[in-house]
């Protein structure tokens, strides 16, 4: 069974200890677009709104925006164009604000370079953009709009991500109506992450969760030495 399969067992397992009655009583579940996942909240929660977290679907606009990146490497491998292209992974992928001085000049080089790559960098930041609406039906009109964009953009992966967002955009517009996101809980499984690597040569798993609950239970220690 695939990572995603497993997940998706671990899911029917949460609904099954948490029983019928109080499942019932969920009013919202966030989430990224598995279709496994979907399957499970429907079955598990049937009342619950399905609500696609934006972080998910900036995700997939950036993974976008590489697979543009990478087609135009290795269509100008070989060429003076594709200098352009050095280093530009991360420029392209952050947001403005977060740009070195060395990166804003790549994204330059890029716009005067590179069209059909600059142009998936402006489909990604205008994705962006379109989450931090707070009306719902402008929202709504702000993606269906896009969407045409992106279709029209000559770049297969963002007609591809064109079609995933028509598909799924109750869900996403759930996100602006209630303004839910699974992001603080993304942020603490990375620092989790971070934590385990950390307590490489561990001998046991306890002493790995009393490592966790350590860090991440916010607690403040004021250690008292005796002196001799």
């Amino acid at each position: 069974m695939g990572r995603q399969g497993q997940k998706h067992g671990h899911l029917n397992e949460f609904f099954k200890a948490l029983g019928p009655e109080r499942a019932a009583k969920l009013k919202g579940v966030t989430m990224d677009m598995s279709a496994a996942y979907i399957e499970a909240v429907h079955r598990g929660a049937p009342a619950a709104q399905i609500i696609f977290d934006r972080f998910h679907v900036q995700r997939m606009a950036q993974e976008a925006v590489d697979q543009v990146r990478r087609e135009q490497v290795r269509l100008l491998a070989g060429t003076g164009d594709a200098k352009a292209l050095k280093k530009t992974r991360w420029a392209l992928l952050k947001s403005p604000w977060n740009l070195t001085a060395v990166e804003g000049d790549k994204l330059v080089e890029v716009q005067r370079d590179n069209r059909p790559l600059y142009r998936a960098y402006l489909l990604k930041e205008s994705l962006a953009e379109i989450f931090n609406r707070r009306q719902v039906n402008v929202a709504r009109e702000k993606f269906i709009q896009w969407c045409r964009w992106a279709a029209r953009s000559r770049l297969t992966p963002f007609k591809k991500l064109a079609g995933t967002i028509r598909s799924h955009l109750d869900g996403i517009l759930a996100f602006i109506a209630t303004g839910l996101t699974n992001g603080p809980i993304e942020g603490l499984n990375g620092k989790i992450r971070t934590i385990t690597r950390r307590a490489y040569g561990f001998h046991s798993a306890d002493s790995l969760i009393s490592f966790i609950f350590l860090c991440c239970a916010g607690l403040t220690l004021h250690p008292v030495f005796k002196t001799p």
